[in-house]
């Protein structure tokens, strides 16, 4: 699916204050560790993840994804008014009705002509909303879409925390919520114009996209919970990336070694070497913050690549290939020209 008139004119993000390490988490059920004859530092042995962050607790997805929605707005010189397409992607939302989008659009004071409304595919929700936003800019049905994603964990996790502290807690216990331990909390925007209204260049250029739905049952979340199968994701994730990958660089015409850098939705170490090395791709071309900021859901990738064009780690002229892998299984992958 290829694309000529979609850029991404501006990023805006939102970091809570609150940084929690690893260590922090296991404090709260070591005496679960020490009876099942675990070893302190298991968490970020295993995943990576060193410390995430956390928003102050009740803090509702509408208001820090509103939030990063002002900022790009603000970044990209657009008046909210201009604004008639708004897509909340997040896991976390605030009810199950109305759309978290509608909230989103109440805060920011957004039109009557505005179309809102959600679109969400587990870690993949950013990159679901993204290819539908191009579609309507592409076919000029919008003229200016901004794409919201935040996600508010916490509760789950302190959930999780108390399970794992609880006297009948098992080694199964503590493998089956591992992957909740990972998550971190932050919110994040785009805002997408049509070639004759955006100024960036950063133009999106194609996104390819596979599933494999027999492995819909691998991770399980809701508000409370997230059980997880680590190593059949670990598995069949990987697999689906490898079976991705060739798909985008044929529709781009590029070879691997033209991509610059790889803006990556963020899980663990395991994952990204995992797949790297299967496609014998260098590491140090990902931009990585699972280590400070957990896996923040499908916020994972728009966080990272907003970090990464405010640190200059990402410059004008870069090819850059997104790539997401979400619970399902799907994956997403795009070419984009920054």
């Amino acid at each position: 699916m290829k694309f000529e008139n979609v850029q991404i004119e501006a990023m805006g993000y939102v970091l809570p204050p609150q940084v929690v390490q690893s260590e922090d988490l296991e404090a709260v059920f070591a005496h679960t560790l020490k009876r099942l004859k675990m070893p302190r530092g298991q968490v970020e042995q295993l995943s990576g993840v060193r410390e995430r962050r956390w928003f102050e607790p009740g803090t509702r997805p509408s208001t820090v994804a509103a939030m990063a929605a002002e900022r790009a707005l603000a970044r990209a010189g657009i008046d909210v008014d201009e604004v008639d397409l708004l897509i909340n992607t997040s896991v976390s939302r605030d009810y199950l009705e109305p759309a978290t989008a509608a909230i989103v659009g109440s805060q920011l004071g957004v039109g009557h002509h505005c179309f809102a409304f959600d679109v969400t595919n587990a870690c993949l929700g950013f990159l679901n909303g993204m290819l539908v936003a191009a579609q309507f800019l592409e076919t000029g049905r919008a003229k200016c879409a901004v794409v919201t994603c935040a996600e508010t964990p916490r509760q789950g996790v302190e959930a999780t925390l108390e399970r794992l502290a609880a006297p009948d807690a098992t080694i199964d216990t503590f493998r089956d919520n591992f992957a909740s331990l990972t998550l971190g909390e932050g919110a994040a925007a785009a805002v997408l114009l049509p070639n004759d209204r955006a100024t960036s260049g950063h133009r999106l250029r194609a996104a390819v996209q596979r599933t494999a739905t027999e492995h819909a049952g691998l991770c399980l979340g809701n508000l409370h919970e997230m059980r997880a199968n680590a190593h059949g994701l670990l598995i069949h994730g990987v697999d689906l990336a490898v079976d991705t990958f060739p798909d985008l660089v044929e529709e781009m015409g590029w070879k691997p070694g033209d991509i610059d850098q790889f803006v990556c939705h963020q899980v663990s170490l395991a994952h990204f070497s995992h797949v790297f090395r299967r496609l014998e791709l260098p590491m140090e071309k990902a931009l990585l913050t699972f280590p400070y900021l957990g896996n923040v859901g499908p916020t994972s990738l728009p966080l990272t690549l907003a970090l990464g064009e405010a640190q200059g780690s990402i410059v004008s002229g870069d090819k850059l290939c997104f790539w997401a892998v979400g619970s399902g299984l799907g994956c997403i992958m795009m070419g984009v020209s920054w």
